[in-house]
């Protein structure tokens, strides 16, 4: 977990979005990106972390482990082969097919904290393209306090939300 944390703190400065929002129990970090696919096609990137989530932000190393549960109550869990365990990130409890996803869940090592967290996107249609907001608030009890860790969340997450784009766009360029 230290590993995580530590991760979190290296990359939060050059791929933080927006800190929204901090208080002494919490807070709330969002980003926005637009790519030119339709609202279907990031839906179903979305619903597929294993293809496009940082394999180092991962609690078994390879982001092929991840799973998506699509259904209210679905976990987005992760396999742990190594030590024949597994990990609850969080639960699907809202879904609106190329709409919105909204997770249940304290991802990271905030997992190990006394916190709710409700990880958010809404997909908009604009002419050819979507817009995908991200948000994850964050609220409870944090050791380190929630400034502490609001741009090293921001960071991770904005980076992850890079990440399913950029899969995004490569699959564009494949008949």
């Amino acid at each position: 977990m230290r590993y995580l944390a530590c991760s979190l703190l290296a990359l939060a400065s050059p791929l933080a979005a927006e800190v929204r929002s901090t208080s002494d129990i919490g807070f709330a970090v969002e980003k926005t990106v637009t790519v030119q696919a339709s609202p279907a096609q990031v839906f179903a990137a979305l619903t597929k972390p294993a293809l496009w989530w940082n394999s180092a932000h991962s609690w078994s190393g390879d982001a092929r482990n991840l799973t998506l549960d699509l259904r209210t109550g679905g976990c987005f869990c992760e396999r742990l082969p190594k030590v024949r365990g597994e990990v609850e990130h969080a639960r699907v409890v809202h879904l609106v097919p190329d709409q919105m996803l909204r997770l249940s869940g304290a991802l990271g090592p905030l997992q190990g904290e006394a916190v709710t967290g409700t990880l958010t996107w809404t997909l908009k249609r604009d002419g050819d393209k979507t817009v995908i907001t991200q948000s994850y608030v964050v609220g409870g009890y944090l050791r380190q306090g929630a400034k502490a860790l609001s741009a090293p969340v921001d960071g991770v997450l904005s980076e992850q939300l890079t990440r399913l784009a950029a899969y995004i766009d490569s699959r564009k360029s494949r008949p």
